[in-house]
């Protein structure tokens, strides 16, 4: 990992132009729907402008570029896949512990309300969401706490998306949004009384500077929550089998670099937080893994509705979403290199469950940290 980090060049102008060009109107769609609203000529911009960061394979030229530049690696990353994500997982794009008796929705909504509640979120609190997505925790976060909430993502598209929707759940009045790189805030200091991440910091080149920029906009005595996405104590960087699963998982999901758990940790406490709590939530013996939505094993299905989710997400479903979507491509339906979206995230899908069933990876390693009360920054 090289010892500093470029941060991006901001450039709000260019990107809001890119955004309209490629997804127009397609915000107010959903799925397949949404893909095949875009204009074909932009989405060969975003294919070739993200999948140019993995040419050279796992070398470590290749990933000092990634990490150079990932904020339009993210973006673009997002540019191309949100609506895959929408139409097989929902809004809110996250891992969840699974139990006998609840649906997948209902997983999901109470791993965010967990977080809400390790943190003592309530009413009174303005909290920021880093890396927002299309708003789907935050809605419900809001929902659950009634806390005042600003979302933080650097894709013009999902903001769009979680503007459309917190106005379709009469929710604007507590929820919005803003366009900015977690990497370089432009709060004020001391701005908000908690923080939380869900799975989005791990899109960060080095996780000191996205948490310090977090302990920054935090007022004194506030609250940082996160569910981090790292590798393991049993990961082995050195161990060939290892770090080809990192990499299928780095490819698939935009992620200039996965860092071990030991990073992330260390990190929060060299920005200057107190860990209170630690607790990696995917090694707790659970009889339901939190990755069977990835491998299909339908005996786990809850509910009718999880079986449709869940074949979605299964390898069938992505074969068949696959195979549709490229059948689309031919058709002029859905713009050229969209199959090959689907291939990557099939290679983290496959990944993913490989580094779940080994331990290797968590996609919730949760971190609750605090800033002290006599901080300064």
């Amino acid at each position: 990992m090289p010892e500093q980090v470029v941060l991006a060049h901001k450039d709000h102008k260019r990107d809001a132009e890119f955004t309209k060009a490629l997804h127009g109107e397609s915000y107010k769609k959903t799925g397949l729907s949404a893909l095949m609203a875009k204009s074909k000529d932009a989405s060969v911009v975003a294919n070739s402008g993200y999948f140019k960061h993995w040419d050279g394979g796992v070398t470590e030229d290749d990933e000092v570029k990634r990490l150079s530049d990932y904020s339009q690696l993210t973006h673009h990353y997002y540019n191309l896949v949100t609506d895959f994500y929408e139409y097989g997982w929902g809004s809110s794009f996250h891992f969840s512990r699974y139990y006998k008796g609840e649906a997948f929705r209902q997983a999901t909504a109470r791993h965010e309300h967990f977080l809400a509640h390790k943190m003592n979120i309530n009413e009174n609190m303005k909290v920021l969401d880093v890396g927002c997505g299309v708003g789907g925790p935050g809605r419900e976060i809001t929902r659950f706490t009634d806390c005042e909430i600003v979302g933080l993502n650097n894709n013009d598209y999902q903001i769009e998306r979680a503007q459309h929707y917190a106005k379709k759940y009469n929710l604007d009045h507590k929820l919005s949004y803003v366009k900015g790189d977690f990497m370089q805030m432009d709060f004020e200091a001391e701005t908000f009384d908690a923080v939380y991440a869900i799975e989005a910091t791990v899109h960060a080149p080095v996780l000191e500077g996205v948490y310090s920029e977090i302990y920054k906009v935090l007022k004194p005595g506030g609250v940082f929550g996160v569910y981090e996405w790292v590798m393991t104590d049993a990961y082995d960087e050195n161990n060939a089998e290892h770090r080809k699963i990192a990499y299928g998982i780095e490819v698939g999901d935009g992620i200039p670099k996965m860092y071990k758990r030991e990073v992330a940790e260390q990190a929060l406490k060299n920005v200057g937080f107190e860990v209170e709590y630690e607790q990696d939530l995917a090694d707790k013996e659970d009889e339901i893994p939190w990755y069977y939505p990835l491998s299909g094993e339908m005996k786990y299905c809850q509910t009718f509705g999880d079986y449709f989710t869940v074949f979605r997400t299964s390898k069938l479903g992505r074969y068949i979403t696959t195979e549709a979507v490229g059948l689309m491509e031919k058709l002029g339906l859905a713009p050229s290199g969209s199959k090959q979206v689907t291939h990557a995230l099939e290679d983290a899908a496959v990944n993913l469950v490989a580094g779940g069933k080994q331990k290797l990876f968590t996609p919730m390693m949760l971190y609750v940290a605090r800033k002290p009360l006599n901080a300064k920054d």
